[in-house]
C-alpha cells in the first residue's frame, strides 16, 4: 500500500528544513505554522476489500501522533461511517502545529537555536546580512563555529575599504590567509552585501578574483622572455621574467620580437639577430597593449595552427596590425601531416575573424569549417626544429 507513514511526514518536514525554509522563517518572520502536511490515505474501495489493512496503517500512526508522543505531528481524524464495517474514527490529515514540534521531529532543535544565535550576532551589527541569511540559512550554519572570524572579515573590510596591501598583510585578530583564502566564495557573497558599491570592482567576479574586487594587492603579472642576441643581453641577462610594468618600461635593443605560447618553443627559440622571444603569455597578449616600443619593433606570432591559434593572432592584431604569423601557414601544416591532432570541440573558434591575412584567413575557414579533415591541428611544439631554422632564415632575410 502507498499510504502515508510516519516516516513520510517526517521526511516532508525534513525536506522542508533541507530547503532552508524553517530556518528562513526565522529570519524574516513568515508564519509556517501550522504547517499542513500531505496524507495519503485509503479510499473507499480500500476500506471495503482491506479493512485490516487500514487497520494495520491507523496502528502504526497512533504511537507517532503528537498526543502519544508529545511532540511532532498532530493527526486530524474524521468520522467515516461505511455500510459495511460501520462508524470509524479515521485519519484524514496531519499537520504540524508549531516549529518547535517540526524541529524536535527531525533533530534539529540544536541547530535551530545556534542559527538563532548566529543571526542575532550578525543582524545587530550588520543588517544588511538578513536578505542572505534568509535566502542562504543551511551555508551560514554549516560555518557557525567558525562565524565569529566570518564577521570579522565583514569588520575589517567596512572599516578599510579597499585597503591596498597584500592578503598577507591583513591584520584581522585571529584570522590568517588561509581563512580567507579557503572561504572566498562565502566572504565574496557576505562583502557583497555589508559593502557600498564604491568599496568594490564590479566586473572582477569569481574567487580566483577576490583581491582585485576588494582592492587588496594582487601578486605582479611576469613577463617571461629570452633574449636571443647575446650583444643585446641586459644587464648581462638573457632569460628573464619580469613584472609588467618594468616590461612596458624596458625598452631593450632589439628589432625583433618573436611571441610563442609553448614554454619549451620560447626556451629552445634558436638566436635570431637583434631579437627576444616572449613565451608563455596566454589570455596575457591582451597586456601587451601597454607596451608602447613593441609598435616600433618587428612582431612575429608563432602559435598553433587551429581556429583557436588563428583566434589568438586576430587578437594579437588589434593592437599591433603590424604582427606577422610565423609558422602558421599551409606549407607547414601540410609538412606535418602525419603529426596532426585533433582540436577539441571547447576551444574551437567558427567566429569571423577580421584581422588575418588572405591567405591566413582562407586556412582558418579551411580549419573551422573541416575541409582538410575533422577538427584538424598542429600544435607549434610538434613543428620539427629545422623546419623552424629554415624559416627563421628566410625570415631573417625580410628585415
Amino acid at each position: 500500500m502507498s499510504w502515508t507513514t510516519p516516516a513520510d511526514l517526517r521526511q516532508q518536514v525534513q525536506r522542508r528544513w533541507d530547503r532552508g525554509e524553517l530556518l528562513a522563517a526565522r529570519v524574516t518572520g513568515e508564519e509556517l505554522f501550522p504547517l499542513p502536511l500531505r496524507l495519503r490515505r485509503p479510499g473507499s474501495r480500500e476500506l471495503a476489500e482491506d479493512f485490516d489493512a487500514v487497520r494495520q496503517w491507523v496502528q502504526r500512526l497512533v504511537p507517532a501522533d503528537r498526543a502519544e508522543r508529545g511532540y511532532g505531528f498532530e493527526i486530524q481524524w474524521r468520522t467515516v461511517n461505511h455500510r459495511v464495517h460501520g462508524r470509524n474514527e479515521l485519519p484524514a490529515g496531519a499537520v504540524v502545529p508549531t516549529a518547535a514540534d517540526a524541529l524536535r521531529l527531525i533533530g534539529r532543535s540544536q541547530d535551530a537555536t545556534r542559527f538563532d544565535a548566529l543571526c542575532g550576532q550578525s543582524l545587530g551589527e550588520f543588517p544588511e546580512l538578513s536578505s542572505w541569511l534568509a535566502r542562504r540559512p543551511l551555508t551560514a550554519l554549516e560555518h557557525a563555529g567558525e562565524w565569529d572570524r566570518v564577521l570579522a572579515v565583514l569588520r575589517y573590510f567596512r572599516a578599510y575599504p579597499r585597503p591596498g596591501v597584500y592578503l598577507r598583510q591583513l591584520e584581522i585578530p585571529g584570522v590568517d590567509t588561509k581563512f580567507i583564502e579557503a572561504r572566498r566564495k562565502l566572504l565574496m557573497e557576505l562583502l557583497d552585501e555589508v559593502l557600498p558599491a564604491s568599496a568594490m570592482r564590479a566586473e572582477a567576479t569569481g574567487a580566483r578574483r577576490f583581491a582585485e574586487r576588494y582592492g587588496l594587492r594582487r601578486e605582479p603579472a611576469l613577463v617571461r622572455f629570452r633574449v636571443l642576441d647575446p650583444s643585446c643581453a641586459i644587464a648581462g641577462l638573457t632569460d628573464l621574467s619580469v613584472p609588467a610594468e618594468e616590461f612596458q618600461a624596458l625598452a631593450p635593443r632589439v628589432k625583433t620580437v618573436f611571441i610563442t605560447e609553448n614554454k619549451t618553443n620560447g626556451l629552445a627559440f634558436p638566436a635570431h639577430p637583434q631579437a627576444l622571444v616572449l613565451f608563455g603569455l596566454g589570455y596575457g597578449l591582451d597586456r601587451l597593449a601597454e607596451v608602447p616600443w613593441l609598435h616600433d619593433v618587428r612582431v612575429a606570432y608563432w602559435g598553433d595552427i587551429d581556429t583557436h591559434g588563428f583566434a589568438m593572432l586576430d587578437r594579437l592584431r588589434r593592437v599591433f596590425p603590424h604582427a606577422q604569423s610565423l609558422l602558421m601557414d599551409r606549407a607547414t601544416l601540410e609538412a606535418h601531416r602525419s603529426l596532426w591532432t585533433t582540436e577539441p570541440r571547447e576551444y574551437r573558434y567558427l567566429d569571423d575573424l577580421a584581422h588575418l591575412a588572405e591567405s591566413e584567413a582562407t586556412l582558418f575557414d579551411d580549419l573551422r569549417w573541416d575541409r582538410l579533415g575533422e577538427r584538424v591541428r598542429l600544435e607549434q611544439e610538434r613543428v620539427g626544429f629545422r623546419w623552424l631554422l629554415d624559416r627563421l632564415s628566410g625570415f631573417s632575410a625580410q628585415n
